[in-house]
């Protein structure tokens, strides 16, 4: 399988159209949805590579339930459908971070492509998330053994390297992470 993927579509024979020509090129579909409430749920649910959703349904719109999904990273993308290809609309489904914007009806030979790089770029946008955000935590982590460090430091009256050393042994004495072990300095003399 390609990728799994979720259809949202307020027409049923646009729903079966879709994944008709996505199961033909190998596309795992997990769910379909009417509406933009039924899409988020089935996001919640499945958290798909990829959202092919309308931007004109009843109840919520794809615009605002795209917004949603993607702030709330329930999708690694979207790729909005329309039967009408205006600006504003298009402005939109950037701004919120979709992968592309299609014009129904649809032609196969360049639905599949756009379907095939929307997907390896929600991917790829995800895994750039999670370096980032890994990234983040060895930082924050990092701040915080600096200060348990300079605690020590001032509290003691010992030198950089001799307070890291105290956090490392403490660590590996209480078989716990350098971080937990220099929480508890910041806590304790906080």
């Amino acid at each position: 399988m390609n990728g799994t993927i979720i259809i949202v579509d307020d027409e049923p024979l646009t729903r079966v159209d879709l994944r008709d020509m996505l199961e033909l090129a190998n596309y795992h579909v997990v769910g379909e949805a009417a509406d933009g409430f039924e899409a988020i749920e089935m996001c919640k649910k499945h958290r798909p590579d990829l959202v092919i959703m309308d931007v004109q349904m009843p109840l919520l719109d794809g615009l605002n339930a795209g917004k949603k999904i993607m702030s709330e990273k329930l999708a690694k993308s979207i790729l909005m459908l329309t039967a009408y290809s205006d600006e504003v609309n298009r402005k939109k489904a950037m701004e919120f971070g979709a992968v592309g914007y299609l014009v129904k009806p649809l032609d196969e030979k360049s639905f599949i492509p756009m379907v095939e790089m929307s997907i390896a770029k929600g991917i790829e946008v995800s895994k750039l998330e999670r370096d980032v955000d890994s990234l983040a935590e060895k930082l924050e982590n990092r701040k915080l053994i600096e200060k348990a460090k300079g605690i020590l430091m001032s509290t003691h009256a010992i030198n950089e390297e001799t307070a890291y050393q105290q956090i490392r042994k403490l660590s590996m004495d209480k078989r716990c992470p350098m971080i937990d072990v220099a929480e508890m300095i910041v806590i304790a003399n906080g």
